[in-house]
């Protein structure tokens, strides 16, 4: 089974391997990435699907009017922000018309999607929660990544944030890389590959790292080098004179290679 999270052993250990990044965990302060409620991988998954790609608030509402459909589904979940109405089962989702799963406002492929991983759900290609923990993290994402609409990225952050895995590495996270960069004064974002073979000195606490780099990324007083450079590649324009144009290689902005999807609302309930 893998291990949990030890928070302290996991600052000790990255601020020992990386000065940067120790700099950045002073300045963020306590590690707050806390395990989310999981009932199962299914209602997780069924969450994740539903939010991919979606503004927070947009998300939420579709997922209301998803749990709305079976009203004779009467269960509450207890979670951290208090009861909140559970999802509808496998069984339920598949016996529901697509019209009725669409008029929740799903587009057809999360509709499918959602039908997929009921599906993967009773037959037992998606675990339950008691089976994943037994399971390693290349292990599930091999299994999950047979769901429909499922892919590493979305396993990763269920490791992360509802199985509490202590040594997940996203390099397809848009914010992770941004943060990275930003650390490192980097023109453009690293590439996936660059990122996983500079992170083998934060194992086995690559988790934390993570979070870490998601604060980095969000801190408005560490720009990423490509934007200081815009700021100072326009001198100011003699009279009668016109002012030197930023070549395109400094004007460009890093680009989001991978999968660009927000996992800000994962990390807002981490902290």
């Amino acid at each position: 089974m893998p291990k949990k999270l030890d928070h302290t052993a996991a600052l000790e250990h990255l601020a020992r391997a990386d000065r940067r990044l120790a700099r950045i965990i002073v300045r963020a302060g306590e590690c707050c990435l806390q395990q989310e409620t999981t009932q199962s991988i299914f209602e997780a998954l069924l969450e994740s699907i539903i939010y991919q790609q979606l503004n927070g608030k947009v998300a939420a509402t579709i997922t209301a009017r998803v749990k709305a459909l079976f009203p004779e589904n009467v269960k509450r979940l207890r979670t951290r922000r208090g009861l909140v109405a559970g999802f509808p089962s496998p069984q339920q989702i598949l016996a529901a018309p697509e019209e009725l799963l669409r008029s929740a406002g799903l587009s057809r492929a999360k509709m499918l999607a959602i039908r997929d991983l009921a599906a993967k759900t009773i037959d037992g290609t998606v675990p339950t929660v008691k089976q994943a923990h037994r399971m390693s993290d290349e292990e599930l994402i091999e299994r999950l990544d047979t769901v429909r609409g499922i892919g590493r990225w979305t396993v990763e952050m269920l490791l992360i944030f509802r199985l509490a895995r202590p040594d997940v590495l996203a390099v397809d996270d848009y914010g992770i890389r941004k943060g990275f960069a930003k650390v490192h004064k980097l023109a453009e974002l690293p590439k996936p590959k660059e990122l996983l073979a500079y992170g083998e000195r934060w194992r086995p606490y690559r988790s934390v790292a993570c979070w870490y780099l998601w604060r980095a990324a969000e801190m408005k007083d560490l720009p990423l080098a490509s934007d200081a450079a815009k700021k100072t590649a326009v001198p100011s324009a003699k009279k009668g004179s016109v002012a030197k144009k930023t070549s395109p290689r400094q004007s460009r902005k890093p680009a989001a290679q991978g999968r660009k999807k927000s996992s800000s609302r994962l990390r807002e309930n981490s902290r």
